[in-house]
């Protein structure tokens, strides 16, 4: 049974037929992600699979056969920027079109000891967001050409904080080299640069058609954070029953992402905060989510922050 402050996509939305429509989603190969995918696919659209692990995504789409639509599978590990450019080149050699991307894939290091990408970035960080942000600067301008794109990139309930402790991106030390390392904190961190993203695209972009959001799914029970020690893995195994009521499904957490890519409101509010409910906020007015809502950390809404973000981002992926 889904809670009672779940959002759902409309059946206008989810029985538009999208034939001949192409989307990228990031870690297509499970959870939110492998939900989004499949919905698209049934509704008749082309999804190309960007996956680090492409056995995985391989596995997945037995689960396509019988839908309307088509897909794609092309290698893309976000920990190594090299393999994003590779993704990128690979897919403008074979499509000329691009109607929506979702920044979907996401990870928080579950370790207590800091963990480092291939290119030398804090690995929260790297991957949740720098990696995604070099993708998406990438493929602007196939998403510029085509009429009424979307874009959307996941953030999380985590990036709010507390009224007494708001996420800040530090971008003097996003490798924590002047701070005591926090897993927690860099994930908080990326998600508040996610937000802040996707705002300052929507102004950037404001002519060209493309909308933009920036998305909290849910609380989704997926393998989301599996990755850690033995006494992580014990711990959420044993907790999992307790929050069945209270978190939600990889399919529910898939409605905000496809209320993005596919809603005829969505564009309306280009460059905002879509979040599905959850009682994660610490503040009461946010548990019930909003398609959209105003974040309430404001750092997140911050204008300036966000262009510093990218002007700095820009430097750190060799983009000029």
């Amino acid at each position: 049974m889904s809670h009672k402050h779940m959002i759902w996509c409309d059946q206008e939305t989810l029985s538009k037929d999208i034939t001949g429509k192409i989307y990228i989603v990031t870690g297509a190969n499970s959870g939110v992600g492998l939900e989004t995918t499949r919905q698209l696919i049934k509704q008749g659209g082309h999804v190309v699979m960007a996956c680090r692990r492409v056995e995985a995504a391989q596995k997945e789409t037995a689960s396509f056969i019988d839908l309307k639509g088509s897909y794609d599978i092309i290698r893309c590990d976000l920990t190594d920027l090299q393999s994003v450019r590779e993704f990128s080149e690979a897919f403008l050699k074979k499509y000329h079109r691009l109607d929506g991307l979702m920044c979907n894939a996401g990870m928080v290091v579950m370790e207590s000891a800091i963990q480092y990408t291939s290119d030398g970035f804090e690995k929260t960080f790297g991957v949740n967001f720098l990696g995604h942000f070099l993708l998406t600067e990438l493929l602007l301008d196939i998403l510029a050409k085509t009429e009424g794109s979307r874009y959307g990139i996941l953030s999380s309930v985590v990036h709010a904080g507390s009224p007494k402790n708001r996420y800040e991106v530090h971008l003097d030390d996003l490798n924590f080299e002047n701070r005591k390392y926090n897993n927690f904190a860099a994930y908080g961190e990326a998600k508040t640069a996610s937000v802040q993203y996707a705002m300052e695209l929507g102004k950037r972009l404001k002519d060209t058609g493309v909308a933009t959001a920036s998305i909290h799914p849910g609380w989704a029970r997926s393998n989301f954070g599996s990755g850690g020690n033995f006494l992580m893995r014990t711990l959420m195994a044993i907790a999992r029953p307790f929050t069945k009521s209270i978190s939600n499904s990889n399919w529910e957490s898939a409605q905000t992402s496809l209320h993005v890519l596919l809603s005829e409101d969505a564009p309306k509010h280009s460059g905002a905060y879509f979040s599905q409910h959850s009682v994660l906020y610490r503040d009461a007015a946010c548990k019930k989510g909003g398609w959209p809502m105003k974040s309430p950390n404001p750092h997140a809404n911050n204008m300036e922050a966000a262009k510093e973000l990218v002007t700095k981002s820009y430097q750190l992926v060799g983009l000029k």
